[in-house]
């Protein structure tokens, strides 16, 4: 993992082994968690400033696609922003390098099933594709300024939910443009989501209308 570097990655500058508890040593970010970063932000924040957060980390996320790494726990509350407000993705614990794209889990592993797709919570299947739903979920929670996905339903009802066709409504800072790129992750197949790559043509696109 210290291999990877990235502008739009936590760095990750050592590990201390010898003794316990194990110490990891990565780049400081001043204005920590973007969930609550988000949160107590809250009506504070423009919606350029919204999208520019999700491009910040679609940036991150194509470099560890073009990588052959699956992050696999990408959510806001493992994202940090810096002193300058530049979002970083974090929390690689969950991480794999995969030669084909693709990481078929143990069974009996715990998941955040709220931002996971439906392979993942029927067959534990793991790809770059399954992070692109998460990044669906994860702008959701930026458009609604740090909002839990699915809080009024547990776990099993959400399964039970996004296997019947059901989808995160649309934020009310969210203009129709960029709900449509959350929804375009959410396709039941992964192979009908888009790359990372397109993700970030489409948002700069977005970006560069407003």
């Amino acid at each position: 993992m210290t291999k990877l570097s990235h502008s739009r990655l936590v760095q990750l500058y050592g590990v201390c082994t010898q003794q316990k508890p194990l110490y990891i040593v990565t780049e400081f970010m001043e204005n920590g968690c973007l969930l609550n970063y988000l949160r107590e932000r809250k009506g504070k924040l423009r919606k350029e400033m919204l999208l520019s957060v999700c491009q910040d980390i679609c940036e991150g996320m194509e470099y560890l696609e073009r990588n052959c790494f699956i992050h696999r726990d990408l959510a806001a509350r493992n994202c940090l922003v810096s002193s300058t407000s530049v979002v970083k993705i974090s929390d690689f614990g969950m991480t794999r390098y995969v030669l084909d794209d693709e990481y078929i889990c143990s069974s009996g592993a715990k998941f955040p099933v709220k931002w996971s797709p439906p392979e993942v919570f029927h067959f534990n299947k793991y790809s770059s594709k399954s992070d692109v739903w998460s990044f669906g979920v994860l702008m959701w929670e930026v458009f609604t300024e740090g909002k839990m996905p699915f809080e009024n339903k547990s776990n099993l009802q959400v399964v039970e939910a996004i296997s019947n066709g059901f989808r995160l409504y649309r934020p009310r800072l969210a203009p129709m443009s960029v709900y449509e790129v959350m929804y375009s992750c959410w396709h039941e197949k992964p192979k009908g989501r888009p790359t990372f790559t397109e993700l970030l043509q489409v948002l700069t696109e977005i970006a560069e209308t407003w």
